[in-house]
């Protein structure tokens, strides 16, 4: 099973990165927003790409776009399905001159991903899926393979980190999970790209107890649950995308749907 869309959104993150890559560790005009966050004239070509493309795609599903955000709740609480979009995830990176910053793009429905497409401009790579069809990742030239999520073990535990963003709740819980997996290996990468050494069976858990956007998770989560993860909140729940007035998400976890430490993790995320 796949979704007539997905086709064409893999197409238009493609685009959106081949729009991004002639910035890339060149001399960049970096503005901060309000948020104090950056935003470059990259940001802004894919943004203006995607919600281009998008919209030709289906004129009647709304696209939200990080560079485009400031849209009333009365206004987005009336959407059944849209695009949830971020032009350019990893935006510091971006400005480092790392390789570790995607395209993300997700399609939401009643507030749950259907699909979600992660770009890597920089090596061309793009990885796809929904939790009811399946994951992919596929490179430039076309070679695909099938992505699945690690079987459940308890030795060699890697757990996926952000390199630039923690927290004392989250530090907390690293510590707890130490103590149940003494070997515990940490990971560190940028952007979404966390989600996706998940879906690949490269890392364990990613938690996340330190702010993140919408934008910043739907689509690497539809990803991952088409890897067989999941992505809960605290309560256990699926993280979900209803209109609210913020767009922050609460703290989540990232794992493999079935595993033995679930609510070992959950315990330790609750504190």
């Amino acid at each position: 099973m796949s979704h007539p869309y997905l086709s064409r959104a893999i197409d238009l993150v493609r685009d959106a990165g081949d729009a991004i890559l002639p910035f890339w560790r060149g001399e960049l005009n970096v503005a901060e927003k309000a948020d104090a966050s950056p935003v470059t004239a990259a940001d802004m070509a894919a943004h203006h790409l995607l919600v281009e493309g998008l919209t030709a795609l289906d004129g009647a599903i709304p696209v939200l776009s990080e560079e485009a955000c400031d849209l009333p709740l009365a206004e987005r609480s009336t959407w059944e399905r849209w695009w949830l979009v971020d032009p350019l995830d990893g935006t510091k990176e971006f400005i480092a001159g790392s390789e570790e910053f995607t395209v993300n793009v997700a399609l939401i429905e009643a507030g749950q991903v259907v699909f979600g497409v992660v770009g890597i401009p920089a090596s061309g790579r793009c990885y796809y899926g929904g939790q009811a069809f399946g994951a992919w990742s596929a490179e430039r030239d076309g070679a695909t393979q099938p992505l699945h999520v690690r079987a459940d073990r308890l030795a060699d535990f890697t757990l996926v980190a952000s390199r630039r963003h923690s927290s004392p709740e989250q530090e907390r819980l690293v510590d707890g999970l130490r103590a149940h997996f003494p070997d515990l290996r940490m990971a560190n990468i940028g952007s979404s790209l966390k989600f996706c050494l998940l879906a690949e069976g490269k890392a364990d858990c990613y938690p996340r107890l330190s702010p993140t956007s919408q934008w910043d998770t739907a689509a690497a989560q539809g990803v991952l649950e088409g890897a067989g993860g999941e992505v809960i909140d605290t309560r256990g729940e699926r993280l979900a995308y209803a209109a609210r007035e913020t767009y922050l998400n609460p703290g989540f976890l990232a794992l493999p749907q079935g595993a033995s430490w679930r609510e070992t993790l959950l315990a330790l995320a609750r504190g």
